[in-house]
């Protein structure tokens, strides 16, 4: 039995548009899984879903489930940072992070336990990061509250689906070269700050984080639950 691979298996990959997303839906056609993709704006192959729209959510699932026949894995991927302080902040912004990052989570694991449950199991893989057991680097309080949130709601899903052969599991990167991370990383002094807590000296790729991604949601972690891995080359470890 190969343990890393996904032959035969479905699986559905939110904000798939591009970054992590998109990485992560490539790995997990190349170890064998067939994918289907959500994001907010339209593109080719892509099904277009507001995750934080629960019309919306429950029409895209459906959606990629009639095009994969079910539903094997979920990849909680969408997420947004609005990066300001908390006396800066505006409510709608807070709740627009919060809206997606957490909300749209929930909503989409719901739906597909549902699916899954149907099947007889399934693997969901849910994006933290280290800022959900960290109080960062620089002020972002809404990111660091949604992600503190998604760690705690991945073992309580955990444990929940457990009975029902449904393992739900999170990766927590560190900073990564995406759009989202793209004003860290144009500022020379800002990524200086990032790079004297990363105790390996490199920064993880998009494709480290997919990797830990389909470890989770594939047979080598097939009694794994509950979990937050944490990709960080060594930053929680201070």
């Amino acid at each position: 039995m190969d343990l890393f691979a996904l032959k035969g298996k479905t699986a559905l990959v939110t904000g798939a548009a591009r970054g992590i997303g998109k990485a992560t839906a490539e790995l997990l056609e190349a170890a064998g899984a067939k994918v289907a993709r959500i994001d907010i704006e339209p593109g080719a192959g892509l099904i277009v879903a507001d995750v934080a729209d629960e019309a919306a959510v429950e029409r895209g699932l459906a959606e990629a489930v009639r095009s994969l026949g079910r539903l094997d894995i979920l990849v909680n991927n969408a997420g947004i940072a609005v990066r300001k302080t908390a006396l800066e902040i505006s409510s709608e912004d807070w709740d627009r992070v919060l809206g997606v990052n957490l909300r749209g989570l929930f909503l989409c694991s719901r739906v597909a336990a549902r699916t899954m449950k149907e099947a007889g199991g399934g693997a969901i893989v849910n994006l933290a990061s280290i800022m959900g057991f960290s109080g960062g680097l620089f002020p972002n309080p809404a990111y660091q509250a949604s992600k503190g949130a998604v760690v705690n709601l991945t073992r309580a899903l955990a444990l929940e689906l457990a009975p029902h052969a449904i393992r739900v599991n999170a990766v927590a990167p560190t900073f990564v070269r995406t759009d989202l991370t793209a004003p860290i990383f144009r500022n020379p002094e800002v990524l200086k700050v990032v790079m004297s807590h990363t105790p390996l000296g490199v920064l993880p790729e998009v494709g480290d984080i997919a990797a830990a991604i389909v470890f989770l949601a594939g047979p080598a972690a097939r009694c794994i639950t509950g979990v937050t891995l944490p990709v960080d080359s060594g930053y929680l470890a201070r």
